[in-house]
């Protein structure tokens, strides 16, 4: 009951999250660059995208492609962002990759800005949600829901819970750093003094590129309650977007077990929208190939807020 009570209140919590940026009225810049490129979304859903020419007290006049000079009132923006050169292709815009922060599971060493967040669900039982609380600093918490629907002991459900801090410097244009956590709290059906077992991997990663286009090196040791694991885990992975609505995306692991690298790979297709994206890809190895040579399906959604 209480593990429940705790998944029904980081819901709501997410929930009013999401609520209360959706209501503030966007703050536009002292200063807006004439050269620059913007889109500007109504509250009413209008999408405008253009220089911006002059600026009032409560006013903005923009130039698109098909109009010439448009008065936009500021009380009536939702959103004001500045689109980079390489979103423009051939004169249509590609809105921003929507999930840049993370592959499949694995995190790059981008960052969600303060206030942005995102709702990611796997395999349909594997849930977690992501919060920007500043521009390099995200935290994120996930449960699994199977164990929500029967009770494994008298205290009710004991669902693995999860928590993915992350921190994140940018270095230059192209390169960004970052260091985080998984840490997972696991049931523990075996003990009777201790009914969870804690268990993660402390890591630090280097990206390469932009969001867009970009590969990941990472190190991590795994940890087992107080034991850290002697040898690290390395993670490769890497993304690259083809069209407006595609990219392709790989996740991979080399794990120490007992003095032998055993390693997963995956290889996949993101669709996505401007708030919204989906992971069709495979899990692979030696041993799954032999029984499975394209590898083990995997699915996940995310939803930006």
């Amino acid at each position: 009951m209480k593990n429940a009570m705790f998944v029904t209140l980081c819901i709501i919590f997410v929930l009013q999250i999401s609520t209360s940026i959706s209501a503030q009225e966007v703050v536009l810049p002292s200063v807006i660059d004439t050269n620059k490129i913007y889109r500007v979304e109504l509250k009413e859903g209008s999408i405008f995208i253009g220089k911006i020419i002059n600026r009032d007290i409560g006013t903005i006049t923009m130039k698109t492609t098909a109009i010439a000079s448009l008065n936009i009132s500021i009380a009536s923006i939702k959103t004001f962002t500045a689109i980079e050169q390489e979103n423009i292709k051939e004169g249509v815009f590609w809105f921003p990759n929507p999930n840049a922060t993370r592959y499949l599971f694995g995190p790059t060493a981008f960052s969600l800005a303060k206030g942005e967040g995102y709702y990611q669900n796997t395999y349909l039982f594997l849930n977690s949600f992501n919060y920007g609380v500043t521009n390099h600093f995200t935290m994120g918490a996930g449960v699994e829901i199977i164990s929500l629907f029967g009770g494994y002991d008298s205290d009710g459900p004991t669902p693995i819970i999860f928590l993915t801090p992350k921190y994140t410097w940018n270095l230059d244009p192209k390169w960004n750093v970052g260091t985080g956590v998984i840490f997972v709290s696991i049931p523990n059906f075996d003990s009777e003094t201790s009914k969870r077992n804690s268990a993660g991997i402390a890591y630090g990663i280097g990206t390469y590129g932009n969001i867009e286009h970009n590969l990941t090196l990472g190190l991590g040791w795994g940890f087992v309650e107080s034991e850290m694991m002697e040898q690290p885990i390395v993670t490769f992975s890497g993304m690259t977007r083809f069209s407006k609505k595609t990219a392709f995306v790989t996740e991979n692991w080399l794990v120490p077990i007992d003095g032998e690298i055993y390693g997963i790979y995956s290889y996949g297709i993101r669709f996505f929208g401007e708030k919204i994206a989906v992971d069709l890809a495979f899990l692979n190895n030696p041993e799954i190939f032999e029984t499975m040579f394209i590898g083990v399906p995997y699915i996940d959604f995310v939803v930006k807020f």
